[in-house]
């Protein structure tokens, strides 16, 4: 059941600067265990095509898909036109859909451009193609509105095949996808949303930061980070690449016992889960006594204890119990919130939203760093809006 939790703090006038943090509340919808599954078996696919991609070819209100995935509410045109997009840390373009996907459920929102009177015919070919097949369509222009920041003439793709997103897209809850990634993972060499926002001079800092609810609200804060959603202060890493918001990995520690020996790590808000290279994911679940189920996820028994998996970043470990890495439960089975993964590029792990629901993470565009601090969600289940 969707439990809207949204509310505009205040609104920003397009091209000033605005001294306040702009927040973006999320909301949490529930999901069962098969959904779960579903939607781990179409991770991989999905990891695969948006890190092997080289760039060749105000408030927002987020809502928390099934726990699993984090979107909310943007305009596009003139007059506005209401679409829901994830915000995908680990990819660098919008895209939105201007037709409903064959048997797809009323509730998607489309882009129609002739209802806009501000758009800008393009027409060069979009497309990313996944494991299962392509999302495509082609570029247009047109002003593109979020939490109160206006972006006018934004070059983003409309999409008009789904294909290489399965019945995920036809039963889920977006519409489109919109990038926070930088611009050398830009698909087609277009400027990103944030390197436009920041040029545009409407945020008071080149900075935006998640805090993802568990099991509830959350927010997506632009122009900086609330202090109500994190506790002590962050610790800062200066991205390794410029590419995905990718930092050194100190070290993987489980039950205080290495296990990893990769030394990169990229935190992707568009990732239900935790995500590493295939050895070592199996070697922690072999640990646990975890099964792997058609090859993609892991379950476990649930009455089983779970120890402690640990990241370090920075020099300071942020660790994950058994709680944080369970994403769901059908009677004595649990599903592991961990993947194996082969990445073209090399070995990584990707600190998706599990990692991000325990820890509040500040995404510093202008000083080129991430921030980690201890997320109120992982101390409270009280929703702050």
């Amino acid at each position: 059941m969707l439990k809207t939790q949204a509310a505009l703090l205040f609104a920003l006038l397009a091209g000033l600067a605005t001294s306040q943090v702009v927040h973006v509340p999320l909301t949490k919808i529930e999901r069962n265990f098969s959904e779960t599954i579903e939607s781990i078996r179409r991770t991989q696919d999905i990891l695969q095509a948006k890190l092997g991609n080289n760039g060749n070819t105000g408030d927002v209100v987020i809502d928390n898909f099934q726990n699993a995935m984090y979107y909310g509410e943007i305009e596009v045109g003139t007059p506005g036109q209401k679409i829901n997009v994830v915000y995908d840390t680990g990819s660098a373009n919008l895209w939105v859909p201007n037709t409903r996907p064959w048997l797809a459920t009323t509730w998607h929102n489309i882009y129609e451009h002739k209802k806009s009177s501000t758009y800008k015919a393009n027409g060069t070919t979009f497309k990313i193609m996944y494991g299962s097949g392509p999302v495509a369509g082609f570029y247009s222009s047109d002003t593109v509105t979020f939490g109160g920041f206006k972006l006018p003439d934004f070059t983003f793709a409309e999409v008009n095949d789904y294909s290489g997103l399965g019945v995920a897209y036809r039963v889920g809850k977006f519409d489109g996808i919109l990038g926070l990634g930088f611009d050398r993972i830009s698909v087609g060499g277009v400027p990103t949303i944030m390197k436009a926002l920041v040029a545009s001079g409407q945020m008071a800092q080149p900075v935006f930061g998640f805090y993802l609810g568990n099991q509830q609200a959350g927010e997506l804060e632009f122009g900086g980070t609330d202090p109500k959603h994190y506790g002590g202060s962050f610790t800062y890493v200066p991205l390794s690449a410029e590419t995905y918001w990718q930092v050194a990995l100190d070290g993987v520690k489980f039950g205080g016992e290495s296990v990893s020996a990769t030394k990169r790590a990229i935190v992707d808000s568009g990732t239900s889960l935790l995500a590493g290279p295939t050895n070592e994911v199996k070697a922690i679940a072999d640990k646990l006594g975890a099964t792997l189920v058609a090859g993609k996820e892991y379950t476990f028994d649930c009455s089983k204890d779970v120890a402690d998996l640990t990241f370090t970043l920075g020099g300071k470990e942020f660790t994950l119990n058994k709680q944080d890495l369970t994403l769901g439960q059908q009677g004595s089975t649990c599903i592991l919130g961990l993947m194996g993964i082969e990445i073209p590029s090399g070995a990584l792990w990707i600190l998706g939203d599990v990692f991000m629901r325990k820890n509040n993470v500040q995404f510093d565009w202008g000083q080129q760093r991430l921030g980690f601090a201890p997320s109120v969600a992982a101390q409270s289940q009280t929703v702050v809006v």
